[in-house]
């Protein structure tokens, strides 16, 4: 029975588009430009007479029919992804210990890792979500993500993504009434803080943002504050405030359209997170799989 699918590249772009949350970040993995996805994204929508996509000033939200097509294109790749692996050898039985951040191992990794479970059913990741480095041999950690300016010394690194910062909203406070449609409705709107920053990630604290939107500094003193990232996830997720977004531990949030973006208005964190682990680890097919995989997920 011969095969009637849409261009491979199409669907690719669909997906990482979906999965990442915009255009712009798919263009990055796929190091290609925007409107290339953008092209890539209507030639689809025209071959299978559906929009896929809600696109407005702030970006793009899936549709209905998107979200039903993203699982099934996102396992076909993952099972593409196994057959292309099974050519090779597979690496051998037994546990790698995954040391990550807690709101990346909550928001990004524990979603995705059934995916990793069906390529490598004999492999058992054991997730440890901690904030400091660790000393892989000491703390007998395997491979870690890790987020920072640069690739940290000594260890073999791989880019995962650089990350963008914007402000985050549930749809509910933007669509209800009064609503949230441009930024001086910031000024009668709960704000959601982050506890834990520091000097060395200045956008992550709301005065640049107010400056940025032309709104007084003083706005800044009043909303609740939280020191864990997931918890701050959630409170924009339950529509509790407008908090300060990260891409990467958010992408799913967005392609699903529980939160969206503000404003149109994103800017680059200075941090990226980064796979890394001991280079003699490299020669170990498990720890060798799983980097490669989390690069791709």
């Amino acid at each position: 029975m011969s095969r009637r699918l849409p261009p491979l590249g199409a669907l690719r772009a669909f997906e990482a588009a979906a999965r990442l949350g915009g255009f712009k970040a798919a263009a990055r993995e796929l190091s290609v430009t925007p409107a290339a996805i953008s092209q890539q994204v209507a030639q689809l929508e025209a071959a299978l007479g559906v929009a896929l996509f809600r696109r407005h000033a702030r970006g793009v939200a899936l549709t209905d029919a998107g979200t039903a097509y993203l699982p099934g294109l996102r396992d076909g790749f993952d099972r593409l992804a196994e057959a292309t692996r099974g050519l090779g050898a597979r690496p051998r039985a037994g546990r790698i210990v995954v040391s990550v951040l807690p709101g990346f191992a909550t928001n990004w990794l524990v979603p995705r890792l059934p995916s990793f479970r069906r390529l490598y059913p004999e492999i058992d990741v054991n997730v440890r979500s901690e904030i400091g480095f660790v000393d892989f041999a000491r703390d007998g950690v395997d491979l870690a993500v890790r987020y920072a300016k640069t690739a940290p010394a000594g260890l073999a690194a791989r880019l995962l993504s650089r990350e963008t910062l914007f402000l985050a909203a549930a749809p509910s406070l933007v669509q209800g009434k009064p609503g949230l449609r441009r930024p001086a409705d910031l000024a009668r709107t709960t704000l959601i803080h982050d506890s834990s920053v520091g000097r060395s990630e200045p956008r992550l604290v709301w005065e640049p943002w107010l400056d940025l939107l032309g709104l007084p500094r003083d706005l800044a003193q009043r909303g609740p504050g939280f020191m864990d990232s997931s918890a701050i996830f959630q409170a924009i997720r339950l529509g509790q405030g407008v908090g300060i977004g990260r891409s990467v531990p958010l992408a799913d949030d967005l392609a699903l359209g529980r939160i969206v973006k503000l404003f149109d208005l994103e800017l680059p964190s200075g941090f990226a997170y980064w796979i890394v682990h001991p280079k003699a680890a490299s020669k170990d097919a498990r720890v060798a799989a799983f980097a490669d995989w989390v690069a791709t997920a």
